[in-house]
This record gives C-alpha cells, structure tokens and sequence, in this order.
C-alpha cells in the first residue's frame, strides 16, 4: 500500500520567509527536509511557528525545485568572492538542472561562458558589484552606456540599441581604414639623386616624397546615413542612436602631423564639429539641461566662455525627452523645457509645444493653462489656439470649470478625471473661452464650441470620475437684470474680439447671479455670431439644446433674433432640417429627458410670437404624434400641456389645431 495523503504532503515543507537578506540561501524560500527529526514530529497541531524567526508553515506538498540562480542552488554549495574570473571557485562550476546563469539569465548549462578563463560566469553572484554590473551590461548590452535601469528599456529602446550596435561594428571598421590613410604621390617633384632625373621621373625621391593623406569620407558618410535612418524610427530609438553616434564620434582623433584641408566631409576637424552640431544631443545632467529642468533658466541659453550657447536639440531627441518626463508624470519640467528649447524642425516642435497647455492642467494651473492657448512661446509663431480642434475645446473648458484632468498622458485617452487643483472662476472661464473662439474662425463657425460652452456654463463645478458633467437648472433672473448684462456686453466682447484685457463690471457680474450673467453674455455672444456668421453653420439643434432646463436664456437668445428676419428665417430653416435628420436620436434623447424637458421644449417655441418660430414646435409634435409607440410618455405630456393652459393660450390656428389634436388623440384613450 502507499502512503497515505497526510503522508505524501508531509514529505516536505516549504517556510516563506519576509526578509530576504536573512535567508541563508539568498532568496525567499527555505526547503525543510522531512527526513531528519524535527519538531514536525513534536508538534501536534495543524500549523508550525517557529516564534525565534518568525516562519509560518504555510502550506506542505512535495518539494519541487524551482528555476533559480547558480549562487542559490540548493543541491550544490556555493563559494563568493567579490569578482574572481581567472576559474571556478569551489564546486561553483556544478550545476542542477535548473540552475540559471546570472550575467546570460538562461540555463547554466547553456552558458557558453561557464567556465571560460578570464569570464567564469558560474562564480557570478548577485552581492558583488562587479558582477551586478556585468549583468548589467548584458542584458541591456550597449544601452548601458545610457544609464538606464533595466525595468526602463522596452522595445523600442531595444531596437535602437541593435542598430547602433551594427553601426558600431561597422564605424570601427571605416575608422580604421580612416587611421591607416592613403599614399598620395605628389604630381611633381625635384630629383636629388645623382644622375639627377626629370621631375617625377625618379623612383627613390619619389617614394621619399610619398604623402599620407588622411581622408575622414568615408566615416562621415557612413555616419551621415545612420543619422537619416535614425530620423525614420521612433523617438527613443532615434535618441539612443544619436546619443550612441554622438559618443563615438567624439572620440575621433585627426592622425594627420599637419593640417591637410581636404574639404568639409574629407577632413576630420572639420567633419566631426559639423556631425554633432547636426546631433546637438546632451546628456541629461548637461548643466544646461539641468537648469531648464529645475526652473532656474527660462530662455535656454547661457554664456560660456564670452559665447552664448543654446539648448539645440533635434526633434527625435526632444520627442524622447518629453516621452521620458510624461512618463514619470514630471508635467513641469517638460513645460520649461519645450519653452526653452530649440530645433531646426519648427513644426515637429510647435506640434509638442501645442501640449503644453495640457501639461499645465496636469500640473493644477489652470490660468496658466488658458494664458498659453492664447499666446505663443515667441513672437515668430502663433498661439495653439490657431490649432486645437472643437473636442479639445471642449476638454478645456471642462479642465478649467471643474479643476479636474482625465488620467491619462493625452486628452484623448479615455478612463477617471481627477481633481488637481482650483477651477477658473466664472468670469475667467467665459472670458478666455470667448477669446479662444475669437482666435480661432474655425472653432468661431463650428455650433459644437458654441453648444460646449453653453452647456459647460449651464453645468455645476463638480464632476463625475466618468468624466460627466452635473448641469445646473438656474432661475430666471429678474428682467432688470438681464436688460442690464445685455447692455454691457456689447462693448465686452468687442474688447475681447480686440484681444484687450477686459474686466467685468462687479455690479452686473455680481458673486449671486454669476451663472446666470455668463450665460446672458454667451447668448449675446451666439446672437452676434448668427448675425455676422449664419451661412457658414452647418447646425443649430445642438446649440438650442446645449442650454438643458434653462429655457428662459433659450428664450432670450430666440427674442433677439426675431429684430433680424433672415437670421430668424435661417436659424429656423436649420433646426427643423436638423429635427428631420435626426428624429431617432431626437426620440431617444426625449426618452431620456421625460415629459416634462419636452413640454417646456414645445411650449417655447409653441408661445412664440413669431409663426415661424412656431413651425420648429408643430414639426416636434408631429414627430412625436407620428412614433407614439416610441413616446411611452406622451400621455404625461398631454397632462403638461392642460397644466399649462396651452389650448386657451392665444396661438396661431395652426398651433390650436395640432395642440387640440393630440389632447383628442389621449382623451379618447
């Protein structure tokens, strides 16, 4: 018979130990063998402590040796030293079959260096220096020379370093053919021997005069190429490349005794300085990089020597740099350093600066943020409000109202929001909105930025991780008072139009009616667009919409257009084309709304006193009288239009006729 079960799980016992440094075997795992008498054989109960050390029986099974370094074999004993490589120490060169190879990371018995003199990989161990190093460098091979630490070198850094390695190989072998030179004859020279021949007739003087030339062609344009194929691949390749070529070609030396000008790629004093101009790679703790970083210099430039130097990088450098400082979530360095410094690749750069508004969000700055839309990090180019699309408008407006970023490294990226810092106050808020849609014709034109900022002014500071706004349902303020914000805000936005720093008047932006006054201003601000902007819509349902539950700021914007007839007839024209193309969505939207959204909806446009205002509320109705078994709520908005006395309400014929129409249509129900 064979053992039983208790038996078999009590063949050995695995202890886990907390404190790696006090394992006598270097890792975190201690084999008791079952075999000697121990106290499992005193001790009765379910679990073992050993209460001296702390250990804890977890759990017994049989033991099964585990893949692990040489120095923590279990089945052969192991002898340290700090860096011995002449031979195998002890019986360090013994192995199990799952005995790995510190420096390669692969079977021991794979290990094509085991036991080779001057290497001896078997006597490597993990509390030397020396070997921790050589581990180092061969798993991050010439990456090392970057000091990056092994959790940091992915694949694209990985392959930047192969191809610097091939160019490696290959540069050594065209700078040697470069220190060996050619023997250029010279075309004439004098004979000094007797008999004296003609002038390069004579073989003896003119091997004495055989010149060494030292031609650098060859290396420049083996360089050359490699730094166009390094443009071609990706940033933290393409910086490892050119921070791998930089190394090696400043340790190139000219053997020439005299100075030989043979043009700006043949002679190496002259090719070398142009090929790292080229590159104008620094290491990251250059002086003048450090600086930037920490804030102590703006501008990027400091004199040395009498001469200005400037922080000069190529764009693949940069691009990995700002990679680099994104990851590690260091928003503010990579916002001094993108101002500071320069690149040929204006664009390439203008393209990574147009970021820096965003970084300045994730940093909690908000009013810095708005500034940098507005004005560019020199005279020569022009803000990135020129250049941000409608969706990232809307993203900032929401950063600035609600004081909250998305997680993510780029406003695109999907997930939570968090809270960073302290929103723009209102009168801020709209003020920097309406200078960016100012900025910008192409936001000025699109209703998406105009229904975005209606609705984010119509919204609560407070924000949802999901990113959702919480609209606000704001009271109509008194007529007095609306009557008073349309008067000053006029002149306000033709001062912000001008791009002059304007302030609102306390009196009328006041801390109790602040919602509300920006609301009335946006409307005056829509209205002026309609008036100068109509044909160049291509959509005004989304814009009436944006305004939620606050139907009286709807209203006012709606009364105003009705002084221009063909801006009324062209903003009516397009929401009932836009009511027709969209009745699903429109359906569903009222489904979620309810009832009582879409009665104050209807009796709006319905109450008009413009009968072509009043066509948008018999189109809806008719959309809605037409699904009705999409509108399982239409009969609770039968009941809104009694409530609000809509039949007795002094319409048009038309409108008394489709309102009576569909109360007929419940009441026979």
């Amino acid at each position: 018979m064979g053992p039983s079960k208790r038996e078999e799980e009590e063949q050995s016992i695995i202890l886990i130990s907390d404190d790696e440094a006090e394992s006598t075997l270097g890792n975190s795992v201690l084999l008791v063998d079952p075999l000697e008498k121990s106290a499992l054989e005193e001790e009765k109960s379910e679990e073992v402590v050993d209460e001296e050390c702390e250990l804890m029986v977890t759990f017994c099974k049989q033991a099964k040796v585990m893949p692990h370094a040489r120095y923590d074999c279990t089945m052969h004993p192991f002898e340290r030293m700090e860096c011995d490589t002449c031979s195998p120490l002890g019986k360090n060169a013994d192995i199990c079959n799952q005995c790995y190879c510190y420096i390669c990371d692969k079977l021991a018995s794979e290990c094509q260096n085991w036991t080779t003199p001057a290497l001896c990989h078997c006597n490597a161990h993990n509390k030397s220096k020396f070997w921790k190093d050589q581990r180092d460098f061969a798993l991050a091979g010439v990456l090392v020379m970057f000091n990056l630490e092994l959790t940091d070198i992915d694949t694209d850094l990985r392959h930047g370093g192969s191809l610097l390695i091939k160019f490696i190989q290959e540069l050594s072998v065209e700078y040697n053919k470069y220190l060996i030179g050619e023997r250029m004859p010279p075309t004439q020279h004098e004979c000094f021997c007797l008999p004296k021949l003609p002038p390069g007739q004579c073989n003896v003087c003119r091997s004495r005069h055989m010149e060494v030339v030292y031609k650098y062609s060859g290396v420049f344009a083996l360089v050359t190429r490699f730094l166009n194929q390094a443009e071609r691949e990706s940033p933290k390749a393409a910086a490892v490349m050119f921070l791998g070529a930089a190394k090696e070609i400043a340790l190139h030396k000219d053997p020439a005794l005299s100075w030989q000008n043979l043009g700006h790629t043949a002679s190496l004093k002259i090719a070398v300085p142009c090929l790292l101009q080229s590159l104008n790679v620094v290491p990251w703790d250059h002086v003048l990089l450090t600086t930037v970083l920490k804030g102590q210099n703006i501008t990027g430039q400091r004199t040395q020597k009498g001469r200005k130097v400037f922080l000069w990088e190529t764009l693949p450098v940069i691009e990995a740099r700002v990679e680099k400082l994104v990851d590690k979530k260091n928003y503010k360095e990579v916002v001094r350093y993108l101002r500071a410094v320069k690149c040929n690749d204006t664009k390439g750069l203008r393209d990574l600066r147009d970021k820096i508004p965003f970084y300045l969000c994730k940093t909690g700055d908000f009013l810095d943020a708005a500034h940098s839309l507005l004005f560019p990090v020199n005279s020569l180019a022009c803000c990135t409000a020129c250049r941000i699309t409608p969706f990232q408008f809307e993203v900032y407006l929401k950063m600035f109202r609600t004081g909250s970023v998305p997680t993510g490294k780029d406003m695109l990226d999907s997930g939570p929001w968090i809270t960073v810092g302290s929103p723009l106050k209102d009168g801020v808020l709209i003020k920097q909105a309406l200078k960016l849609l100012y900025s910008n014709v192409s936001l000025y034109r699109n209703p998406k930025c105009w229904s975005s900022l209606i609705m984010i002014l119509g919204s609560s500071s407070l924000l949802e991780k999901s990113g959702h706004l919480h609209p606000l349902s704001l009271k109509e303020p008194p007529l007095d008072f609306q009557k008073g914000v349309l008067a000053a805000s006029g002149g306000l936005l033709e001062e912000l139009k001008a791009k002059i720093n304007v302030s609102l008047p306390p009196a009328i932006f006041s801390p109790h009616l602040h919602h509300e006054a920006c609301l009335i201003l946006a409307v005056q601000a829509v209205q002026q667009m309609l008036f100068c902007d109509l044909p160049y819509l291509t959509s005004f349902l989304e814009i009436a919409l944006a305004f939620g539950n606050n139907f009286w700021a709807l209203r006012l914007l709606l009364d105003h257009l009705s002084y221009e007839e063909h801006v009324l007839h062209g903003t009516v024209n397009l929401i009932l084309r836009d009511l027709n193309r969209q009745k699903a969505t429109m359906l569903k939207l009222w489904q979620n709304l309810g009832p009582q959204y879409v009665g104050e909806f209807l009796c709006l446009f319905l109450t008009c006193r413009h009968k072509k205002m009043q066509s948008i509320g018999l189109f809806t109705l008719n959309i809605i009288t037409e699904n009705l078994h999409m509108c399982p709520w239409a009969k609770h908005l039968c009941n809104f239009f009694h409530n609000a006395g809509l039949r007795h309400l002094p319409l048009g014929t038309a409108a008394h006729h489709e309102v009576s129409k569909f109360i007929n249509i419940f009441e026979k129900l």
